[in-house]
């Protein structure tokens, strides 16, 4: 492991997981129920404020956004002055605008500033949007100090951080992943006893719907349809960790993934990007109070937020729209989204498009 975190080595590690297991026998027969997210209760108490146990399990869509990509028309008026380079690094093409970001440590305040309306290519799939200075992969997503924690010892926590981080990868970086296969390592992490949710995970795969779908948890794309460009995937996010219920160590993800696509066939040169935001928490849960796999985690609660992935399209995959698409779909009729934007949280983004159908992105 070892991915920009503490760890400790695989036999101590592996030592821990066999006193865990041993230490189980008073455990309960199966975790609680405690993943998916909380659309219904988010309809029926629109002003009830956020705390820390409100993303409890889910129910109708368990916090699935879509966006389908409106054209933003940007008028610039620039004023010369004379300092070199300052008009390229406004329009995004000089060196400051590709200056990477350093790591997200807490929620911005507003959303990135607009960026040149330079269309990608093969050669910049990130050309024109924030990504541009995001990171590559997991190394974006930095890990916090570990610190004893619940029932966890400090190198405990910190190994459970690497493999939160791990599942994250897996789940929707893993190129294998990405071209339609099945995330057989990520789910490999997940309590096999939370019943609740590996019913969701055997439909989802077999009969996908709008109440089992893969790409809550799993970006995929259906390889006959579209593929990634190049082996990169931007990244920006936050990883952060607490306390839960019966000691247990409760991490928090919010990461927003930007994949630069084309269309299957050889030969394609349109570039469009699909971008998806998920809130993914995991409990650690002390394997003495809870019935649990030592390694894996139980899901608390999951949501995600796409954008040109597909408008109510149940089909396991995303679904990218290119120019043709799009100039028949024309925009949705739900509010204008930038999917860049990480100032809100995804309960409030959820909030208000509830219902209002398939909104439009200010900008891919």
């Amino acid at each position: 492991m070892g991915k920009g975190g503490a760890s400790i080595p695989d036999e101590e590690w592996e030592r821990f997981l066999r006193e865990a297991e041993e230490g189980t026998p008073g455990a309960p027969e199966e975790p609680s129920a405690r993943a998916r997210m909380v659309a219904q209760r988010l309809r029926d108490e629109p002003g009830r404020p956020e705390g820390w146990r409100t993303h409890q399990p889910a129910r109708p869509r368990r916090g699935k956004g879509w966006y389908v990509v409106g054209l933003l028309a940007v008028v610039v008026l620039l004023v010369v002055v004379m300092v070199p380079g300052r008009v390229a690094g406004w329009l995004g093409v000089g060196g400051g605008g590709s200056t990477p970001l350093a790591a997200e440590s807490e929620r911005p305040d507003r959303p990135p500033a607009k960026e040149a309306a330079l269309p990608p290519t093969l050669e910049e799939p990130f050309r024109g949007s924030p990504a541009e200075r995001w990171g590559d992969g997991t190394a974006s997503l930095v890990l916090p100090a570990a610190r004893a924690t619940g029932w966890m010892s400090k190198e405990q926590v910190a190994q459970a951080l690497d493999r939160t981080r791990e599942f994250l990868a897996e789940s929707s970086l893993d190129p294998g992943v990405l071209r339609g296969e099945r995330p057989a390592k990520a789910i490999a992490l997940i309590n096999p006893y939370q019943q609740d949710v590996n019913d969701y995970l055997e439909t989802a795969f077999r009969a996908p719907s709008r109440e089992n779908d893969p790409l809550m948890l799993f970006s995929r794309f259906a390889e006959a349809k579209a593929r990634l460009v190049g082996n990169v995937v931007r990244t920006r996010g936050r990883i952060v960790y607490r306390q839960g219920e019966r000691g247990a160590v409760e991490v928090s993800t919010d990461v927003t993934y930007v994949y630069p696509v084309v269309r299957a066939a050889p030969g394609s040169d349109e570039v469009t990007r699909t971008i998806v935001r998920r809130e993914v928490v995991v409990s650690w849960d002390d394997p003495s109070k809870v019935k649990i796999k030592p390694g894996t985690f139980s899901l608390v609660s999951y949501k995600s937020d796409t954008t040109n992935g597909g408008c109510d399209t149940f089909t396991g995959y995303l679904v990218p729209e290119f120019s043709a698409e799009r100039a028949v779909t024309g925009s949705g009729d739900g509010p204008e989204v930038d999917p860049y934007d990480r100032s809100t949280s995804l309960d409030a983004r959820l909030r208000e498009s509830d219902g209002a159908g398939c909104g439009t992105a200010s900008r891919l």
